[in-house]
């Protein structure tokens, strides 16, 4: 999900369309699933949100990084 939206967005260079607030509620959930998993103790699946977090980390990045170029563009 995240990965060939940060291509485009990277090709782009454009993040219309792109709901910051998804990915706001994705990155809790796979924190919450990350602790969960740690709990558990399940190795594989607190690769997979570590993962999944630090690539929601660096698109919500890009679309900052992007969002406030294009309002200084605008300006």
């Amino acid at each position: 999900m995240i990965i060939p939206q940060m291509v485009r967005t990277l090709r782009t260079r454009d993040t219309k369309g792109v709901s910051l607030l998804l990915f706001a509620i994705f990155l809790i959930a796979n924190i919450i699933a990350l602790i969960y998993a740690i709990l558990i103790g399940q190795g594989p699946l607190i690769i997979k949100y570590i993962i999944a977090i630090e690539t929601t980390l660096a698109y919500i990045g890009i679309f900052a990084y992007f969002s406030v170029k294009k309002r200084k563009t605008r300006s």
